[in-house]
């Protein structure tokens, strides 16, 4: 399966609308802090009003900062998909990289929440066989306009990679679909597992 707007081996971003979602995020969980502490405070004269104001003009400038921080994050944002895993890089400060194989894939989710829906933006979310158990994605793909049509590239890659056709059909891993590591690595995994019985019988 070829795809128009997330061909192989070519990087690409996350949609613009992003930085929107983080920033507005960002402004109503200050909105919230402002309501449920500020305001608070001073109808109880627990702080006086030249503190309240002092207070809103510093989350103003944290709106500031955040935005700049959100365009940087985006900035610094890509991912690119191969024949046989996918890969990614995103941070500001702390660069970080990542490699997800595609046989390694268990779970492929689409999240839209409130904010995202009027900016036409979902998030892929990807589980792997190691991260299951930890109830969190291994790798989240943020901002995506075409969701629907990811999802379903990253799943025929999958598939195929796992012995399918690509076609839905499925398939069985043989030893001719497997690749010499691969291979080797099954060989290597039932001779421990053949020395582990012979010691215990």
């Amino acid at each position: 399966m070829r795809s128009e707007h997330f061909p192989l081996d070519t990087p690409f971003k996350p949609s613009r609308a992003i930085i929107i979602w983080f920033t507005t995020n960002f402004i109503l969980l200050m909105g919230f802090l402002i309501v449920v502490v500020l305001v608070p405070l001073v109808y109880y004269d627990e702080i006086s009003r030249s503190s309240f104001d002092a207070a809103l003009v510093i989350i103003a400038a944290a709106i500031v900062m955040f935005f700049i921080w959100a365009r940087l994050y985006y900035d610094s944002m890509w991912y690119e998909l191969h024949d046989d895993e996918m890969r990614w890089k995103r941070g500001v400060i702390f660069r970080r990289t990542g490699i997800v194989p595609y046989n390694r894939v268990t779970n492929i989710d689409i999240k839209q929440g409130p904010v995202m829906r009027p900016l036409g933006i979902s998030t892929v979310s990807i589980q792997t066989a190691g991260y299951s158990g930890k109830g969190v994605p291994e790798i989240s793909i943020e901002g995506i306009v075409h969701a629907e049509e990811l999802r379903e590239l990253i799943r025929t890659m999958v598939r195929v990679c796992s012995g399918g056709d690509g076609t839905g059909s499925g398939g069985t891993v043989t030893p001719q679909t497997l690749k010499p590591a691969g291979l080797q690595q099954v060989l290597d995994e039932m001779r421990a597992i053949r020395a582990l019985l012979e010691e215990k019988l």
